[in-house]
């Protein structure tokens, strides 16, 4: 382990042979050592990190994740995924070795990300940074990364919006008003709102979901963009695939609806449009309506705000949303339920008014007949008449004290 001295500069540098993630030898130099002891500490700190600390550079990590995550995870999924990495991390970290990330850099690159992008959500800060620590984790796993610079350096965003947007029913009515004009608009907000099926879901509708005996829609797959293409895949979740009840006006719709589209193929999809299409339709009708302007997904909250509001629970809500866990429905939605505790407490008092005994009135209580034959119960039963004088010696079980006698007035 031999160090180096600089004449030009009377520095010290260490300079050494290693083997790299893949097993090619590379060479390793360090300039800028005060002394030849830090010189040789340097290599040694650095050749025991590397014997578990992968030194590949973040762009060969990424490379090789997407790869794996791509026989995993759902199209859509790496798309998203593909897109904050090539955009947002990336150019940052992609020429670092995995292995000399540090806290102090991951901090670094949040701030400018902070700054940068300060249009962005708290909720899409939080998946930027949550992407980061997947990748991170990754390396940990399956290439021995033995540090945790993102657990160190702490988040960013937020995992939840602070604040809900949605619409009342009134609300929804006057927005549904403007949009009339355009039967297409108007059927894809009715379903929306009175299903809270997400939008994917939404657009990937085809005749065959629609069941006309039972009243009821199904949803067994979604629908995104993807290079340009339209892709349908399977839902979020398992819970996803589900059949939705629908009211009778809203079923007579959707039946009207269909029956006018001319040789409807019953594989294809009933709305054929992109999710660019629904933005601008809320955008439209907002402004022509004066109701504030929400995004197409808090149109599913504000389906879930009517059931709220109507007293269903949270399980009977979770199943019509097809939420993997109740959990999710009460995390979501708890803030709506604190209004419905005045009426809990009103019907707890009706029902505690019902079980609560009647008292006998006073005049049953003070009555003679009834005070002289308890005071006649109560001292035949609690102070029956006993001999007087001294126990018998043949009936005495020990010795006995006798008590003086006393005279009661």
């Amino acid at each position: 382990m031999p160090a180096y001295k600089d004449d030009k500069t009377g520095k010290w540098y260490a300079k050494f042979y290693y083997k790299d993630w893949q097993g090619v030898n590379r060479q390793k130099w360090k300039r800028g050592f005060a002394t030849k002891k830090e010189a040789l500490a340097f290599e040694r700190d650095f050749l025991e990190k590397q014997s578990a600390n992968p030194d590949m550079t973040f762009q060969a990590l990424y490379e090789i994740y997407i790869e794996d995550m791509s026989g995993r995870l759902k199209e859509s999924s790496i798309q998203h995924k593909k897109n904050i990495y090539e955009t947002k991390i990336l150019p940052y970290f992609g020429k670092m070795p995995i292995n000399e990330i540090k806290a102090t850099d991951i901090r670094r690159w949040q701030t400018q990300i902070m700054r940068d992008s300060h249009e962005y959500k708290d909720t899409y800060l939080k998946s930027i940074n949550n992407q980061l620590s997947c990748i991170m984790n990754y390396a940990k796993r399956f290439y021995d990364l033995n540090t945790d610079p993102c657990g160190k350096a702490g988040s960013m965003g937020k995992s939840s919006a602070e604040e809900m947007e949605f619409w009342t029913l009134d609300e929804f009515l006057a927005f549904r008003d403007a949009i009339k004009d355009k039967p297409v608009s108007y059927m894809c907000f009715e379903i929306l709102y009175w299903t809270g099926i997400r939008e994917g879901e939404l657009l990937a509708l085809t005749a065959e979901d629609i069941n006309l005996a039972e009243k009821s829609i199904r949803i067994s797959k979604t629908y995104s963009r993807s290079k340009g293409k339209d892709v349908i895949t399977t839902p979020k979740t398992k819970k996803s695939k589900r059949t939705v009840p629908i009211p009778d006006f809203l079923f007579q719709e959707v039946k009207d609806y269909m029956d006018r589209q001319y040789m409807l193929d019953p594989k294809s999809r009933l709305f054929p449009f992109t999710k660019s299409f629904l933005a601008h339709e809320m955008k439209r009708g907002s402004k022509a309506s004066g109701v504030k302007k929400i995004r197409i997904h808090d149109v599913r909250h504000s389906h879930a705000s009517l059931l709220i509001n109507e007293g269903y629970d949270a399980l009977v809500i979770a199943n019509r949303l097809g939420h993997e866990k109740v959990s999710t429905t009460l995390n979501t939605y708890s803030h709506m339920f604190p209004h419905k505790q005045k009426e809990l407490v009103d019907n707890l008092q009706n029902l505690g008014e019902k079980a609560i005994p009647t008292p006998p009135s006073p005049d049953d209580i003070f009555s003679l007949d009834i005070f002289e034959d308890t005071m006649e119960e109560t001292v035949t039963t609690h102070f029956p008449t006993t001999p007087v004088g001294p126990i018998p010696k043949e009936k005495t079980p020990g010795k006995v004290i006798q008590m003086p006698f006393r005279n009661i007035v």
